[in-house]
């Protein structure tokens, strides 16, 4: 008896020793294993693919302390694997984000596009609470948008966000010296107000960008005229019923009224409503996890303009940030 309790204290403390020396490693947190299909309402052969787009739209990694993937990581996958399955037969996007940054507000889109292309199937958007700047440039990928007749829309337009902390470096007595290459090095810098000149140039790269939505929206409402267009994306928001006036969207109704859509779109009587989710998520129905948090304005609060300070460069934003 002894002897078997001296054994198991030996292969204690060996383990102990190995994990000091980071030879083993235990994870005592959940990972976030592979999608798998999970079926939500419906009967049939073909599939109706829900996919849902929350929050702030960005390529940067969650900080939790469960890695989830970002946006737009999220979104390449769930597309990629439905561009395998013949039996997707349309795909409803399901927004509730206020938008996010350029570059991943463009992906998303081009992603989006790109399955269309692919799979010759419909696309219908449904815009939740919030589906503005970002969350918009998104859905205008699909052939259809729907919006609740709660939803907040529009907001086209990009805005730049940076910081001055020039005031607070000089209560505090902190000075940030550059030194660069070429007096525009540093322009945006937090350490410094910025210029005339430098503002003039960012506002060419804004006005860049800009184009570049009145673009997406022109391909996605070929209903607006470009000069309808542009007096609607002057940075205003819009209601459900306002929007579908203005034509930038094309019916009001709830997210089943969208899956009815988007199986009458695809010739289809009958069909089974399927999502993609990771091992350990619940969803139950439609609607899951938009009433569990998350999404929406509430996901502002991941934008930690802190980093700006600590000397992150300024950010380009299709974002409704009120």
């Amino acid at each position: 008896m002894h002897e078997r309790a001296r054994t198991f204290h030996g292969i204690a403390a060996l383990g102990i020793l190995l994990l000091l020396a980071g030879c083993i490693t235990i994870n005592l947190l959940p990972t976030p294993g592979a999608l798998r299909e999970e079926h939500l309402s419906g009967t049939g052969k073909a599939k109706v693919l829900l996919i849902e787009l929350s929050g702030l739209i960005s390529s940067q990694d969650s900080g939790g302390l469960v890695a989830h993937p970002n946006a737009v990581a999220q979104m390449k996958e769930e597309l990629q694997r439905a561009s395998e399955d013949e039996a997707v037969k349309a795909l409803v996007l399901r927004i509730n984000s206020p938008g996010g940054t350029v570059t991943a507000s463009d992906i998303l889109y081009h992603e989006v596009r790109t399955f269309k292309e692919k799979r010759k199937v419909p696309v219908v958007a449904s815009i939740m609470d919030v589906g503005a700047s970002g969350g918009y440039y998104v859905a205008a990928a699909a052939d259809k948008i729907f919006v609740h007749p709660s939803s907040v829309t529009g907001s086209l337009g990009v805005i730049m966000l940076t910081v001055n902390a020039r005031g607070l470096l000089d209560k505090v007595g902190v000075e940030a010296t550059a030194v660069t290459s070429g007096p525009k090095k540093d322009m945006g810098s937090p350490f410094r107000p910025m210029t005339e000149e430098e503002r003039a140039i960012f506002q060419g790269v804004i006005n860049s960008f800009y184009e570049r939505f009145l673009t997406v929206v022109r391909e996605g409402r070929p209903n607006l005229t470009a000069e309808q267009i542009r007096k609607l994306a002057d940075g205003r928001i819009y209601s459900g019923e306002q929007a579908k006036a203005a034509g930038l969207v094309d019916a009001v109704g709830y997210l089943e009224d969208t899956i009815e859509a988007a199986k009458q779109q695809a010739g289809l009587s009958e069909a089974r409503v399927i999502i993609y989710r990771r091992p350990g998520e619940y969803r139950p129905n439609i609607y899951a996890r938009f009433l569990g948090g998350g999404g929406g304005l509430g996901e502002l609060a991941s934008l930690d303009l802190m980093t700006l300070v600590r000397g992150g460069s300024p950010q380009f934003m299709y974002l409704w940030m009120p």
